[in-house]
Protein backbone atom coordinates (compact mmCIF):
# COMPACT_ATOMS: atom_id res chain seq x y z
CA UNK A 1 0.00 0.00 0.00
CA UNK A 2 1.28 3.48 -0.87
CA UNK A 3 1.98 5.78 2.07
CA UNK A 4 -0.57 8.23 0.60
CA UNK A 5 -3.23 5.50 0.57
CA UNK A 6 -2.49 4.81 4.23
CA UNK A 7 -2.89 8.51 5.07
CA UNK A 8 -6.25 8.57 3.27
CA UNK A 9 -7.41 5.39 5.03
CA UNK A 10 -6.48 6.85 8.43
CA UNK A 11 -8.31 10.09 7.68
CA UNK A 12 -11.43 8.24 6.52
CA UNK A 13 -11.42 6.23 9.76
CA UNK A 14 -11.29 9.47 11.75
CA UNK A 15 -14.05 10.98 9.60
CA UNK A 16 -16.36 8.02 10.12
CA UNK A 17 -15.88 8.19 13.90
CA UNK A 18 -17.23 11.75 13.71
CA UNK A 19 -19.95 10.85 11.19
CA UNK A 20 -18.51 12.81 8.27
CA UNK A 21 -18.77 11.48 4.73
CA UNK A 22 -16.16 13.69 3.04
CA UNK A 23 -13.27 16.04 3.88
CA UNK A 24 -12.50 19.14 1.80
CA UNK A 25 -8.90 20.37 1.40
CA UNK A 26 -7.65 23.34 -0.60
CA UNK A 27 -4.31 24.22 1.03
CA UNK A 28 -1.64 23.41 -1.56
CA UNK A 29 0.65 21.39 0.71
CA UNK A 30 -2.32 19.40 2.06
CA UNK A 31 -3.33 18.51 -1.49
CA UNK A 32 0.28 17.57 -2.25
CA UNK A 33 0.54 15.46 0.90
CA UNK A 34 -2.52 13.44 -0.06
CA UNK A 35 -1.95 13.13 -3.81
CA UNK A 36 1.66 13.99 -4.77
CA UNK A 37 0.25 16.83 -6.94
CA UNK A 38 0.99 20.38 -5.82
CA UNK A 39 -1.42 22.89 -7.38
CA UNK A 40 -0.13 26.03 -9.06
CA UNK A 41 -3.54 27.71 -9.32
CA UNK A 42 -6.31 26.19 -7.19
CA UNK A 43 -7.66 22.76 -6.44
CA UNK A 44 -10.36 21.08 -4.35
CA UNK A 45 -9.25 17.76 -2.89
CA UNK A 46 -12.15 15.77 -1.47
CA UNK A 47 -11.29 12.78 0.66
CA UNK A 48 -14.05 10.17 0.67
CA UNK A 49 -14.40 6.49 -0.15
CA UNK A 50 -13.40 7.35 -3.73
CA UNK A 51 -11.24 10.50 -3.30
CA UNK A 52 -11.04 13.06 -6.08
CA UNK A 53 -9.34 16.33 -6.95
CA UNK A 54 -11.07 19.04 -8.92
CA UNK A 55 -8.19 20.88 -10.59
CA UNK A 56 -8.11 24.04 -12.66
CA UNK A 57 -7.86 23.69 -16.44
CA UNK A 58 -4.38 25.17 -16.48
CA UNK A 59 -3.21 22.49 -14.02
CA UNK A 60 -4.74 19.42 -15.66
CA UNK A 61 -1.57 18.25 -17.40
CA UNK A 62 0.42 18.59 -14.17
CA UNK A 63 -2.30 16.99 -12.05
CA UNK A 64 -2.76 14.04 -14.41
CA UNK A 65 0.99 13.50 -14.40
CA UNK A 66 1.61 13.68 -10.65
CA UNK A 67 -1.59 12.84 -8.78
CA UNK A 68 -1.98 9.42 -7.22
CA UNK A 69 -5.74 9.90 -6.93
CA UNK A 70 -8.44 10.65 -9.51
CA UNK A 71 -8.40 14.12 -11.07
CA UNK A 72 -11.27 15.91 -12.74
CA UNK A 73 -11.28 19.35 -14.33
CA UNK A 74 -13.09 21.93 -12.23
CA UNK A 75 -16.13 23.45 -13.98
CA UNK A 76 -17.99 25.34 -11.25
CA UNK A 77 -19.01 25.18 -7.62
CA UNK A 78 -22.50 24.18 -8.69
CA UNK A 79 -21.26 21.17 -10.65
CA UNK A 80 -18.94 20.06 -7.84
CA UNK A 81 -21.67 20.39 -5.19
CA UNK A 82 -24.22 18.62 -7.35
CA UNK A 83 -21.88 15.67 -7.93
CA UNK A 84 -21.18 15.35 -4.21
CA UNK A 85 -24.89 15.44 -3.38
CA UNK A 86 -25.60 12.84 -6.07
CA UNK A 87 -23.21 10.53 -4.19
CA UNK A 88 -25.36 11.00 -1.09
CA UNK A 89 -22.86 13.21 0.75
CA UNK A 90 -24.55 15.44 3.29
CA UNK A 91 -21.80 16.00 5.89
CA UNK A 92 -18.53 17.69 4.98
CA UNK A 93 -15.49 18.26 7.17
CA UNK A 94 -13.22 21.13 6.13
CA UNK A 95 -9.64 22.11 6.98
CA UNK A 96 -9.61 25.02 9.49
CA UNK A 97 -7.70 27.21 7.02
CA UNK A 98 -10.40 26.98 4.35
CA UNK A 99 -11.14 30.52 3.07
CA UNK A 100 -14.51 31.89 4.17
CA UNK A 101 -15.40 32.60 0.53
CA UNK A 102 -15.07 28.88 -0.21
CA UNK A 103 -16.91 27.85 2.96
CA UNK A 104 -19.82 30.10 1.99
CA UNK A 105 -20.28 28.17 -1.25
CA UNK A 106 -20.79 24.88 0.61
CA UNK A 107 -22.49 25.88 3.85
CA UNK A 108 -26.09 25.76 2.59
CA UNK A 109 -25.81 22.27 1.14
CA UNK A 110 -23.86 20.33 3.76
CA UNK A 111 -23.41 19.88 7.48
CA UNK A 112 -19.96 21.48 7.87
CA UNK A 113 -17.37 21.48 10.65
CA UNK A 114 -13.67 22.33 10.72
CA UNK A 115 -11.48 19.31 11.49
CA UNK A 116 -7.72 18.74 11.79
CA UNK A 117 -7.64 15.19 10.48
CA UNK A 118 -4.83 15.96 8.03
CA UNK A 119 -2.79 17.83 10.62
CA UNK A 120 -2.89 14.69 12.77
CA UNK A 121 -1.47 12.68 9.86
CA UNK A 122 1.19 15.24 8.96
CA UNK A 123 2.49 15.44 12.54
CA UNK A 124 4.16 12.03 12.24
CA UNK A 125 6.77 11.83 9.49
CA UNK A 126 7.60 8.66 7.60
CA UNK A 127 11.25 7.55 7.32
CA UNK A 128 11.24 8.85 3.73
CA UNK A 129 10.00 12.26 4.87
CA UNK A 130 12.74 12.41 7.50
CA UNK A 131 15.31 11.47 4.84
CA UNK A 132 14.19 14.44 2.74
CA UNK A 133 14.32 16.83 5.71
CA UNK A 134 17.80 15.50 6.50
CA UNK A 135 18.95 16.09 2.92
CA UNK A 136 17.49 19.62 2.98
CA UNK A 137 19.41 20.25 6.21
CA UNK A 138 22.66 18.91 4.77
CA UNK A 139 22.30 21.21 1.75
CA UNK A 140 21.54 24.23 3.92
CA UNK A 141 24.42 23.62 6.31
CA UNK A 142 26.96 23.00 3.54
CA UNK A 143 25.84 26.23 1.89
CA UNK A 144 26.19 28.19 5.13
CA UNK A 145 29.79 27.05 5.51
CA UNK A 146 30.53 28.22 1.97
CA UNK A 147 29.72 31.77 3.09
CA UNK A 148 32.84 31.88 5.30
CA UNK A 149 30.72 34.27 7.32
CA UNK A 150 33.41 35.45 9.74
CA UNK A 151 35.53 36.70 6.82
CA UNK A 152 32.70 37.83 4.54
CA UNK A 153 32.84 41.51 3.50
CA UNK A 154 29.43 41.60 1.83
CA UNK A 155 26.27 43.36 2.94
CA UNK A 156 23.45 41.54 4.72
CA UNK A 157 21.42 41.51 1.49
CA UNK A 158 24.34 40.25 -0.58
CA UNK A 159 25.13 37.48 1.90
CA UNK A 160 21.47 36.40 2.03
CA UNK A 161 21.44 36.29 -1.79
CA UNK A 162 24.65 34.25 -1.88
CA UNK A 163 23.33 31.79 0.71
CA UNK A 164 20.19 31.15 -1.34
CA UNK A 165 22.29 30.76 -4.50
CA UNK A 166 24.59 28.25 -2.80
CA UNK A 167 21.61 26.23 -1.57
CA UNK A 168 20.16 26.01 -5.07
CA UNK A 169 23.56 25.13 -6.54
CA UNK A 170 23.88 22.38 -3.91
CA UNK A 171 20.57 20.78 -4.84
CA UNK A 172 17.79 22.72 -3.11
CA UNK A 173 14.61 23.60 -4.97
CA UNK A 174 14.63 26.98 -3.23
CA UNK A 175 14.90 28.52 0.24
CA UNK A 176 12.29 27.28 2.72
CA UNK A 177 11.49 30.84 3.92
CA UNK A 178 12.90 34.34 3.43
CA UNK A 179 16.52 34.00 4.54
CA UNK A 180 17.41 36.14 7.55
CA UNK A 181 20.89 37.67 7.63
CA UNK A 182 20.98 40.36 10.29
CA UNK A 183 23.55 41.98 12.53
CA UNK A 184 24.12 44.58 15.21
CA UNK A 185 21.03 46.10 16.79
CA UNK A 186 18.71 44.54 14.17
CA UNK A 187 19.52 41.08 15.56
CA UNK A 188 17.04 41.87 18.35
CA UNK A 189 14.28 41.48 15.72
CA UNK A 190 13.38 37.77 15.50
CA UNK A 191 12.19 38.18 11.89
CA UNK A 192 14.63 40.84 10.75
CA UNK A 193 14.94 41.70 7.04
CA UNK A 194 18.45 41.82 5.53
CA UNK A 195 19.66 45.37 4.91
CA UNK A 196 22.10 46.91 2.43
CA UNK A 197 24.75 47.38 5.13
CA UNK A 198 28.01 45.67 6.01
CA UNK A 199 27.89 43.15 8.83
CA UNK A 200 27.96 44.50 12.34
CA UNK A 201 28.23 42.58 15.63
CA UNK A 202 26.71 40.17 16.52
CA UNK A 203 25.66 38.30 13.35
CA UNK A 204 22.47 36.21 13.30
CA UNK A 205 21.56 33.98 10.35
CA UNK A 206 18.31 31.99 10.12
CA UNK A 207 17.99 29.94 6.93
CA UNK A 208 16.66 26.76 5.35
CA UNK A 209 16.39 24.81 2.12
CA UNK A 210 13.65 22.84 0.40
CA UNK A 211 14.56 19.42 -0.98
CA UNK A 212 11.88 17.39 -2.80
CA UNK A 213 9.21 19.50 -1.10
CA UNK A 214 10.56 19.24 2.46
CA UNK A 215 11.97 22.10 4.53
CA UNK A 216 14.96 22.58 6.78
CA UNK A 217 15.55 25.29 9.40
CA UNK A 218 18.66 26.40 11.31
CA UNK A 219 19.83 29.51 13.14
CA UNK A 220 23.31 30.46 14.25
CA UNK A 221 24.50 33.60 16.05
CA UNK A 222 28.12 34.77 16.04
CA UNK A 223 28.92 36.92 19.08
CA UNK A 224 31.88 39.15 19.95
CA UNK A 225 31.66 41.06 23.25
CA UNK A 226 31.90 39.53 26.71
CA UNK A 227 28.21 40.21 27.42
CA UNK A 228 27.16 38.77 24.05
CA UNK A 229 29.16 35.62 24.86
CA UNK A 230 27.44 35.41 28.25
CA UNK A 231 24.01 35.54 26.59
CA UNK A 232 25.09 33.06 23.91
CA UNK A 233 26.12 30.58 26.60
CA UNK A 234 22.70 30.85 28.29
CA UNK A 235 20.86 30.30 25.00
CA UNK A 236 23.13 27.35 24.17
CA UNK A 237 22.38 25.79 27.55
CA UNK A 238 18.63 26.18 26.99
CA UNK A 239 19.00 24.74 23.48
CA UNK A 240 21.04 21.71 24.59
CA UNK A 241 18.99 20.85 27.68
CA UNK A 242 15.66 21.15 25.85
CA UNK A 243 16.90 18.73 23.19
CA UNK A 244 18.22 16.35 25.84
CA UNK A 245 14.82 16.42 27.59
CA UNK A 246 12.79 15.40 24.53
CA UNK A 247 11.14 12.00 24.94
CA UNK A 248 7.99 10.41 23.50
CA UNK A 249 5.16 10.71 26.00
CA UNK A 250 5.99 14.13 27.38
CA UNK A 251 3.96 17.18 26.37
CA UNK A 252 5.25 19.78 23.96
CA UNK A 253 4.70 22.51 26.56
CA UNK A 254 7.00 20.60 28.93
CA UNK A 255 9.86 20.85 26.42
CA UNK A 256 9.18 24.57 26.08
CA UNK A 257 9.29 24.87 29.88
CA UNK A 258 12.75 23.31 30.05
CA UNK A 259 14.23 25.98 27.77
CA UNK A 260 12.15 28.80 29.22
CA UNK A 261 12.99 27.98 32.85
CA UNK A 262 16.73 27.99 32.15
CA UNK A 263 16.55 31.43 30.55
CA UNK A 264 14.29 32.69 33.35
CA UNK A 265 16.67 31.37 36.02
CA UNK A 266 19.37 33.64 34.61
CA UNK A 267 16.98 36.60 34.84
CA UNK A 268 16.09 36.93 31.15
CA UNK A 269 12.67 35.27 31.03
CA UNK A 270 11.04 38.42 29.65
CA UNK A 271 13.61 38.51 26.84
CA UNK A 272 12.55 35.11 25.45
CA UNK A 273 9.65 36.36 23.32
CA UNK A 274 8.61 33.39 21.19
CA UNK A 275 7.98 29.66 21.51
CA UNK A 276 10.84 27.18 21.78
CA UNK A 277 10.11 25.55 18.44
CA UNK A 278 7.74 24.41 15.70
CA UNK A 279 7.18 21.37 13.54
CA UNK A 280 8.20 21.45 9.91
CA UNK A 281 7.75 19.31 6.81
CA UNK A 282 6.13 20.33 3.55
CA UNK A 283 5.51 23.68 5.30
CA UNK A 284 8.09 25.50 7.37
CA UNK A 285 5.58 25.87 10.22
CA UNK A 286 3.41 22.89 11.05
CA UNK A 287 1.78 21.51 14.21
CA UNK A 288 2.55 20.80 16.96
CA UNK A 289 4.97 23.31 18.46
CA UNK A 290 7.10 23.54 21.56
CA UNK A 291 5.08 26.36 23.12
CA UNK A 292 3.64 27.19 26.52
CA UNK A 293 0.10 26.34 25.42
CA UNK A 294 0.65 23.25 23.26
CA UNK A 295 -0.26 20.14 25.25
CA UNK A 296 0.23 17.75 22.32
CA UNK A 297 2.02 14.57 23.36
CA UNK A 298 5.44 14.12 21.78
CA UNK A 299 5.53 11.01 19.58
CA UNK A 300 8.14 9.08 17.64
CA UNK A 301 8.29 10.41 14.07
CA UNK A 302 7.71 14.05 14.95
CA UNK A 303 10.20 16.57 13.56
CA UNK A 304 10.35 19.81 15.56
CA UNK A 305 12.82 22.67 15.83
CA UNK A 306 14.38 23.85 19.08
CA UNK A 307 15.24 27.55 18.88
CA UNK A 308 15.46 29.46 22.17
CA UNK A 309 16.51 33.10 22.01
CA UNK A 310 17.19 36.17 24.12
CA UNK A 311 16.53 39.64 22.67
CA UNK A 312 17.49 43.07 23.97
CA UNK A 313 15.39 45.62 22.12
CA UNK A 314 17.52 48.04 20.12
CA UNK A 315 20.76 46.33 21.21
CA UNK A 316 21.19 42.75 20.00
CA UNK A 317 19.69 39.26 20.03
CA UNK A 318 20.93 35.67 20.18
CA UNK A 319 19.07 32.64 18.80
CA UNK A 320 20.33 29.10 18.21
CA UNK A 321 18.23 26.60 16.28
CA UNK A 322 18.41 22.99 15.20
CA UNK A 323 15.83 20.57 13.83
CA UNK A 324 15.09 17.49 15.92
CA UNK A 325 13.80 14.09 14.78
CA UNK A 326 12.06 12.27 17.62
CA UNK A 327 12.70 8.55 18.09
CA UNK A 328 13.34 7.17 21.58
CA UNK A 329 14.84 10.60 22.24
CA UNK A 330 15.47 13.82 20.36
CA UNK A 331 18.08 13.51 17.60
CA UNK A 332 19.64 16.59 16.02
CA UNK A 333 19.43 16.54 12.22
CA UNK A 334 22.68 17.71 10.65
CA UNK A 335 26.14 18.22 12.12
CA UNK A 336 26.74 21.98 12.08
CA UNK A 337 28.37 23.11 15.36
CA UNK A 338 26.52 25.70 17.46
CA UNK A 339 29.70 27.72 17.83
CA UNK A 340 30.99 29.05 14.51
CA UNK A 341 34.64 30.10 14.66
Amino acid sequence: MLIMDLHIDNIIKDMKKDDFQAYLLTQFTNVEYISNYKPTSFAFCIIKDNPIIYASGMDMELANRDSKIEVKEYESYDVMIRELKEEGIRSLAIEPTLPFSTYSKFKDDFKIEAKTYIDKQRMIKTPLEIEKITKATEIAQKSFLQLDILNNGGTEKEIAFDLVRYMIENGAFKESFDTIVTSGADSSLPHAIPQAKKLEQPILIDWGAIYEGYCSDNTRTMVYTEFQHEIWDIVAEAHDKAIKAIRPGMKCCEVDKVARDIIADYGYGDKFIHSTGHSLGLDIHETPGFSLRDETTVEEGMVITVEPGIYFEGEFGVRLEDTIAVSKRGNVIGDLPLNID
